[in-house]
């Protein structure tokens, strides 16, 4: 078993999800997210963290064409284990019907896109 990231998630993408997950299974497009179900530990922390309902475990029946969409976008996708905010038009995206048509194959900025360049080193006090 895993658990499966579904339609109510695009252009929602709330985050929510990613930093309650264990083993950073998570993995961003650019308008949703998908779970690698190969790293999924089927442990169902990230079900309730989503304001979106969009997360279902994969024994639900017709969630075969999620399943395989998490699993060819997790692939190359960029992982994500840090939420940010959401989209500023999720909450009018919620619960919003037949939301595939909006589905984007483009990754994600993923975690790597926000790391900061290292900061250097403090320059050594002045000798009095």
């Amino acid at each position: 078993m895993t658990f499966v990231v579904t339609e109510n998630c695009i252009k929602c993408k709330y985050m929510d999800c990613v930093e309650v997950c264990p083993v950073d299974c998570f993995y961003e497009g650019e308008n949703m997210l998908v779970i690698h179900p190969d790293e999924c530990i089927d442990c169902g922390v990230c079900e309730p963290e989503c304001p979106a309902e969009a997360i279902f475990a994969d024994t639900e029946p017709g969630l075969e064409k999620w399943l395989k969409l998490n699993a060819e976008y997790a692939e190359t996708w960029p992982n994500i284990a840090v939420k940010r905010a959401a989209p500023p038009d999720a909450d009018a995206f919620n619960g919003t019907p037949d939301k595939f048509q909006y589905f984007s194959p483009a990754p994600g900025q993923g975690d790597g896109a926000e790391e900061t360049q290292p900061t250097p080193p403090p320059e050594p006090a002045p000798q009095p």
